[in-house]
């Protein structure tokens, strides 16, 4: 069995009386808004005014033919889009039954080579979210029709 040890007792006694309260952070206020990393300051220090020769220096670097830096520049320029929109009609649902409409035109549209199957996820997950709004509409009217007859059976 291993044995836990404690923390040296004036080590242990000077973090009990220092320990935050719980729900209370250390730094309520947060990072302030546009601060920056030291490295980041040291780092714009340490270039400023060679950033233009830098820069030269990378082009003339690329036009010759050194891959890495074409590919680090284009990244620069172009980078990757995360997201693209996506051209699909679907139709209307405000029932939830009819959800299964909007599923199967996604399952013909990646069939059919419209869609890829990452697109389809990512508006399935959209549909699942849709659905759960409907439901919570659907809930909320057939309650508050139940609250109108309770209301009245009392009367």
């Amino acid at each position: 069995m291993k044995k836990t040890t404690a923390p040296p007792a004036k080590s242990g006694n000077k973090q009990k009386n220092h320990r935050f309260q719980k729900g209370q952070s250390g730094n309520p206020k947060g990072r302030p808004a546009g601060s920056r990393n030291k490295a980041t300051i040291i780092l714009e220090n340490m270039l400023q005014g060679q950033a233009e020769e830098l820069m030269e220096t990378a082009i003339k670097t690329a036009l010759q033919g050194d891959g890495q830096m074409i590919r680090a520049l284009l990244d620069k320029l172009l980078p990757n889009r995360k997201d693209a929109p996506v051209k699909i009609r679907l139709p209307t649902v405000l029932a939830a039954k009819e959800l299964p409409i909007i599923t199967s035109a996604i399952l013909k549209a990646v069939s059919s080579g419209k869609l890829t199957p990452t697109e389809a996820a990512a508006l399935c997950k959209i549909v699942d979210s849709h659905k759960s709004a409907v439901e919570i509409c659907e809930i909320e009217a057939r309650l508050n029709k139940l609250e109108i007859e309770v209301k009245r059976g009392k009367k």
